[in-house]
C-alpha cells in the first residue's frame, strides 16, 4: 500500500500537479485523509525521500524537492481514463525487414503443425524428479551460480556419451556445446564461421529461419534443387567451381520441409565436396531419433574425417518446445568461439534444467522415453496418412514420410491454401497456408505427432469438409 501510495505521488509530481517546493499535509492529517495507518503514509514518505522526490525542512514539514528539473516544474493536465500501452516509439526505430518473416506457431488449440511433438507424453514425472535433485544440490554443485557458457559440465558429458552411442560421433566433451535449442545453435555456427560477403549454400525449399540468420549475418545466399533424395550434391559442385563457398546447410536425415531422406552416396559425395573445396557443412539433425521404417543412416558427422561438419541438434521435439535445449557438435576451436560470442548475448543456459537432463540421460529416463514416443509416433503417422488420403483423395499428394513428425503435402490448385487455412481456423483447425515454405508451392507441412486419434480424426474431418467446400 505504501508503494502505491508513493508511486501516485511521484506522478503527481513528474506531470506538475505538484510543483516543485510544494508542501504535503503532515503524516496524521494524510493518513486520515487517505483512512489508512499513519505509518503506512510515513513509509511512502520515506520511500520518496529516498528517492529524492521529497525533502524534509527542519521544524517545517515535508515538500517536494525543489532540486527537480525544470521540465516537472509546469503543470501538466491529469490523463483522464485508463492508460493505454504504448505502440510508438519515443526515438527513431525501424523494424528489422527480415524479422517479419518468422511466423509464431505455438499453441495447444487443434492443429496440424510444423511437426511439434506431443507435450502431453513427454517424461514430466522423471523430469520434476530430477529438476528436485538438481535443486537440491544446487549449491554444492555449483549450479546456482554464474556457470560456463558452453553448457553446464555434466550434460556436456552426458551428452557426448549420448551422440556417441546413438549417432556414432567419436568426440569429446570439448567439441559439445549446450545451447537454447537449434535456432541459437545454428545462430551461433553462422556467426563464427561465415563472414558477411560468404556463399552459403541452401537448398530452395530449406529452413526459412536457417535462411534469414545467413542473410542477416550478410552472406550471399545461393539455393540448389531439392528432389527426392534431398539437395542436388551436383549443382552444389557446379557452384563451388564458380565460386567459394564457405557453408552448405543441410538437413540430411529429414530434409526441411519435404522430409525427404539424402541416400548414403549423396551424403559421401557432399563430405567428399567439402574436403575438396574446403567448406563447411552445417547440418542440422533437427529429428533423429524418429524414424519408422528402417534404422536411421548415421549423421554426416559421423563420417566426416576432416573436421568440416558442424552439427546441431535439439531436445524440443524429445520434451516440448518450451525447454530450450540445443547442442553443437564441432571441433574444440569453433565451440570455444562460439562460447565466447554466446557471451555477449546470453551469458549461460539454465543450469538447473540442464544438470536435471544430464541425470535423465545418465539414468536411461530420455532413452526409454523415446523407445515409447517412437512407437506412439510410428502409429500416428500410419493413421494420418491413411485418413488424408481417405479424407482428400486427389486433392492432396504425398509420400508417407520414413520419419519425424510431419508429412509434406501438396495441395491440387483448386483448393488455395491461404484459403484453406482461413476456413479452417474458423472452424477450429490451425495449419500452416504454405507461404512461409514456398510462396507458390501451395504445398504445406501437415504435423502428426502432436494430436491423438481422436483429434486427429475431428481434423481430417474438418480439412475435408473445408477443401471440398472450397472445389465445390
Amino acid at each position: 500500500m505504501y508503494l502505491q501510495i508513493a508511486g501516485a505521488l511521484s506522478e503527481h509530481i513528474r506531470r506538475g500537479a505538484i510543483p516543485a517546493g510544494s508542501q504535503l499535509p503532515g503524516s496524521r492529517q494524510m493518513a486520515e485523509s487517505l483512512q489508512l495507518h499513519r505509518k503506512t503514509v510515513l513509509a511512502a514518505y520515506e520511500e520518496l525521500l529516498a528517492q529524492g522526490w521529497l525533502e524534509t525542512r527542519k521544524s517545517k514539514g515535508t515538500y517536494v524537492s525543489e532540486r527537480l528539473p525544470d521540465v516537472l516544474h509546469a503543470p501538466l493536465p491529469l490523463r483522464s481514463g485508463a492508460l493505454q500501452p504504448s505502440e510508438e516509439a519515443g526515438y527513431a526505430f525501424e523494424p528489422h525487414p527480415l524479422a517479419q518473416h518468422l511466423p509464431l506457431r505455438s499453441s495447444n488449440a487443434l492443429g496440424f503443425n510444423d511437426g511439434f511433438p506431443d507435450v502431453r507424453i513427454a517424461p514430466w514425472d522423471a523430469l520434476s524428479r530430477a529438476y528436485r535433485t538438481a535443486l537440491r544440490q544446487g549449491f554444492r554443485k555449483n549450479l546456482l551460480f554464474y556457470g560456463d557458457t558452453a553448457g553446464e559440465p555434466a550434460l556436456r558429458e552426458a551428452m557426448t556419451d549420448y551422440l556417441r552411442e546413438s549417432r556414432g560421433l567419436a568426440i569429446q566433451q570439448e567439441q559439445v556445446m549446450i545451447t537454447r535449442g537449434t535456432m541459437m545453435g545454428i545462430n551461433l555456427a553462422v556467426q563464427t564461421i561465415v563472414r558477411p560477403g560468404d556463399t552459403v549454400v541452401v537448398g530452395e525449399l530449406s529452413y526459412q529461419a536457417c535462411n534469414l540468420i545467413i542473410r542477416q549475418r550478410g552472406a550471399r545466399l545461393q539455393t540448389v534443387p531439392v528432389d527426392d533424395a534431398g539437395l542436388d550434391v551436383e549443382a552444389i559442385e557446379a557452384i563451388c567451381r564458380q565460386t567459394p563457398v564457405r557453408m552448405v546447410y543441410v538437413t540430411p536425415h529429414h530434409q526441411h520441409p519435404t522430409t525427404v531422406m539424402m541416400p548414403a552416396e549423396r551424403r559421401l559425395k557432399l563430405l567428399q565436396l567439402a574436403k575438396k573445396y574446403r567448406f563447411c557443412i552445417l547440418e542440422d539433425d533437427y529429428d533423429f531419433d524418429f524414424h519408422y521404417d528402417s534404422h536411421p543412416i548415421l549423421p554426416l558427422a559421423s563420417a566426416d574425417e576432416g573436421n568440416h561438419v558442424v552439427y546441431v541438434g535439439s531436445l524440443s521435439k524429445v520434451f516440448s518446445p518450451a525447454l530450450r535445449v540445443g547442442y553443437v557438435v564441432a571441433p574444440k576451436a569453433v565451440i570455444q568461439s562460439m562460447a565466447a560470442l554466446r557471451r555477449i548475448v546470453d551469458r549461460q543456459g539454465d543450469n538447473l534444467l540442464e544438470a536435471a537432463i544430464a541425470t535423465m540421460l545418465r539414468d536411461g529416463e530420455l532413452q526409454r522415453h523415446l523407445k515409447k514416443a517412437q512407437k506412439v509416433y510410428h502409429r500416428r503417422r500410419d493413421l494420418f496418412c491413411e485418413g488424408l488420403q481417405s479424407a482428400l483423395g486427389d486433392l492432396v499428394s504425398f509420400q508417407k514420410p520414413t520419419g519425424g513428425l510431419a508429412v509434406w503435402a501438396k495441395f491440387d490448385p483448386r483448393v488455395p491454401l491461404p484459403a484453406l487455412a482461413r476456413a479452417c481456423k474458423q472452424q477450429g483447425l490451425l495449419l500452416s497456408d504454405g507461404l512461409y515454405y514456398h510462396p507458390t508451392l501451395n504445398a504445406t507441412r501437415l504435423g502428426f505427432a502432436s494430436v491423438n486419434e481422436a483429434e486427429m480424426q475431428q481434423g481430417l474431418h474438418i480439412l475435408k469438409e473445408v477443401a471440398k467446400g472450397l472445389v465445390w
